[in-house]
């Protein structure tokens, strides 16, 4: 029985010896030589072509030119040797379809010649392109079931990678996926574009300021924080609903959870620490700049976070960093938890998306020493935010998915509503700007602790604001809406457009100032234009206090809760028109996504509410029908209200749960009941249910209950 694989499973883990003691440190000199020892880095593929070759290139990475096709056999050559060298036997062109993970079809390296002995081969137009069977993902209707043709294509921004897995060693190539009639049947494709569109809105700003340089270019960067769960495996492999759905389907908080705020920031307890050390080391050997671990603030949760790169490459990383936290977590006997709600009444994951803006390789968005007298910064500050305001139904758009549902709007996680914290130095500048009194700054006072043993630590201008979904956190906005288990693909490349169109419209506002006129005069006249518009989107305040919900909807804000009502907005004629005019999708992608988004939005509902019945009717019920029955088969005559006391609420909860387990049922009975319908039908399903877990003896639970998956590792 089940509640026997929860005993044996608590303990074995208390069994657990502790993880060995390796003796002596890994020298430093031994982890810096091995940062991205697994990575054909584009220096690596630079020193391996001819002069010609690599200048074609280099073109390509970084002035963005079309790639020519007469380098690839070169570099297949020079990465072909590179693979060899490190044992790879197959290659892959790695992708990222639809389902918001990444796919891969792996080929020997190796092919019989003609005297039927294997060679080595692996050619330039095997490089730059492959064929996978396009049908087979989700499309959205772009692709149907007899249009199979689809192609990879060698994005030679990103750089090729060997993946270790036990003794087998693969040969990674990043590429875009696309239809035989050229539609994106990705995500990288897409963001790609809107990187594309955001440097050249970044280009003609600064030709608008007359501060282009030849030799300077644009460039946007992102660090992803990742948060996760950990559990045992044998935990997991006992809970039907995590192994199926990623998250906990039923399950009573136990008394103690987060409330003492006693993991934040906590001592790493050896077994994750362990976990921990070993994922990144693969990591650095792969490239990812990981900086910092940490408990997160629900008990087995905890946060990976790397430095700042180029966005494409970053957005690359952060899936690989998903797949190295999943498959080390295995070796280590633990399952990572990337649903962004594995747990209900505690804190869900998110990932924060840190964007920032440069050009020239200085940050636009770093205010300098007193905001008021950079004219770039304020310029591209209110650009941003009269982008969120103008869009903020498509940066809700990007982040909604069944999981993310669930974590939108509590325990550290921003409300659906859309607004932009900037910090009360910043709102104190635009004040200004407002009333069209723009004074000197006075320079941030250090931050005094009232301890003479310390120095004065330099103060931030801005605090930060944990429940704001779009922060300026110093130099870069924290977009800290989008789900764990999500690519930063997708509300990135929304964020890069809609910033793009905002930059674009500036630029042509201020090419268009009236010869003679004073140049700082018609901007700030502009800048206040755009802030008297927008300035609806700002607000300092908490996030989580329902009173800023009723705010927001005086101001006119969007407050899109579910899956299928944000969804939609991909498709409104205006926001089509908007994608469409920078190239970052064409109308037909756009409803392509709507019908992947809110498919994989019924399937999920439906397998979980599926799952529900199933457990409730074949794993929780029995087990509460068997304890009344031997209830009933004892004398209640000696303690007969103690004996009610007992019995009674059973009873109770057990008819509750098995109503609301045949409302479900009835429900599933018919496709075309609506997921939100079946989610609320699951809810009343799951209330029955933790409150028997909270009244059954505790030896005939059959599932891991939250005391033990959260505190047992």
């Amino acid at each position: 029985m089940n509640n026997r694989l929860r005993e044996k499973a608590i303990r074995d883990i208390a069994a657990l010896p502790p993880p060995p003691v390796a003796g002596a440190p890994v020298p430093v000199a031994d982890i810096l030589a091995s940062y991205a020892a697994d990575v054909f880095t584009p220096d690596r593929l630079l020193d391996a072509l001819t002069a010609p070759a690599a200048a074609k290139l280099l073109a390509t990475l970084r002035d963005g030119a079309p790639l020519d096709p007469d380098v690839a056999d070169e570099a297949a050559a020079a990465m072909r040797a590179w693979a060899l060298e490190r044992g790879a036997t197959h290659y892959t062109h790695w992708f990222q379809p639809l389902t918001g993970g990444t796919a891969e079809k792996h080929d020997a390296l190796f092919e019989p010649d003609a005297s039927r002995r294997l060679s080595v081969k692996f050619s330039g137009r095997q490089l730059i392109s492959s064929e996978p069977d396009a049908s087979s993902f989700p499309s959205g209707g772009l692709r149907s079931t007899f249009e199979a043709r689809g192609y990879t294509a060698w994005d030679p921004t990103s750089p090729a990678f060997v993946r270790r897995v036990g003794s087998t060693v693969t040969l990674c190539i990043p590429t875009a996926f696309c239809s035989y009639t050229g539609e994106a049947l990705d995500l990288k494709t897409p963001l790609l574009r809107s990187i594309q569109a955001l440097h050249r809105a970044v280009a003609r700003l600064m030709e608008a300021f007359g501060a282009a340089r030849p030799d300077a270019r644009p460039a946007v960067s992102l660090g992803p924080e990742q948060e996760y769960f950990l559990v045992d495996r044998r935990f997991y492999l006992a809970r039907p609903d995590l192994v199926q759905t990623g998250r906990t389907l039923f399950g009573a908080p136990p008394p103690k959870h987060q409330q003492l705020e006693d993991h934040y920031f906590g001592s790493i307890s050896p077994r994750v620490l362990d976990f921990m050390a070993d994922v990144e080391r693969q990591l650095w050997r792969l490239g990812i700049p990981a900086k910092t671990r940490h408990n997160e603030v629900a008990p087995a949760q905890f946060e990976l976070a790397p430095l700042f790169e180029d966005l494409n490459l970053a957005a690359d990383h952060n899936l690989l960093t998903m797949e190295v936290l999943r498959q080390t977590a295995e070796r280590h006997g633990l399952v990572c938890l990337l649903h962004e709600k594995p747990f209900a009444g505690v804190n869900g994951s998110g990932k924060h998306n840190n964007w920032s803006l440069s050009y020239g390789g200085v940050n636009l968005l770093d205010p300098g020493s007193d905001p008021r007298q950079n004219a770039i910064f304020l310029a591209v500050l209110l650009a941003v935010v009269r982008a969120v305001d103008l869009h903020a139904d498509l940066l809700r758009a990007a982040t909604a998915s069944a999981g993310n549902d669930h974590r939108l709007g509590a325990n550290e996680a921003p409300p659906a509503v859309l607004s932009v914290f900037l910090g009360d130095q910043l709102s104190d500048v635009l004040a200004q700007l407002e009333a069209g009194d723009v004074r000197p700054g006075a320079p941030t006072p250090p931050l005094s602790i009232g301890v003479d043993a310390l120095p004065p630590l330099p103060r931030d201008a801005t605090d930060r604001n944990r429940t704001s979904p779009f922060a300026f956190t110093g130099n870069k906005f924290e977009f800290r809406a989008p789900g764990s288990s999500q690519s930063c693909a997708t509300p990135m490349t929304v964020l890069n457009t809609i910033v793009a169109d905002s930059l674009s419209d500036l630029a042509d506002a201020i090419a268009a100032f009236p010869p003679g006129a004073d140049f700082n005069a018609s901007l700030q006249a502009l800048l206040r234009g755009i802030l008297v518009r927008h300035k609806r989107i700002l607000f300092n305040g908490n996030g989580y206090d329902p009173a800023w919900l009723e705010e927001a909807a005086r101001r006119g804000l969007p407050n899109l809760r579910t899956v299928p009502e944000a969804v939609e907005r991909l498709v409104a004629p205006e926001n089509i028109a908007l994608f469409e005019r920078h190239g970052v999708f064409s109308a037909a992608e756009l409803r392509s996504r709507r019908e992947v988004r809110l498919a994989e939005y019924d399937r999920k509902i439906r397998i979980e509410a599926r799952l529900a019945h199933r457990m409730a009717v074949t794993v929780i019920l029995p087990v509460a029908v068997r304890q009344l029955r031997e209830f009933d088969a004892l004398s209640p005559s000696a303690l007969p209200e103690t004996f009610a006391a007992l019995r009674d609420p059973i009873a109770r909860r057990l008819e509750e749960a098995a109503a609301a387990a045949r409302a479900l049922d009835a429900l599933l009975d018919s496709p075309s009941t609506p997921p939100a319908t079946l989610a609320a039908a699951m809810a009343p399903l799951r209330t029955a249910v933790d409150a028997l877990e909270r009244l059954l003896a505790d030896d005939r639970w059959p599932l891991p209950k939250y005391r033990e998956m959260l505190f047992v590792h």
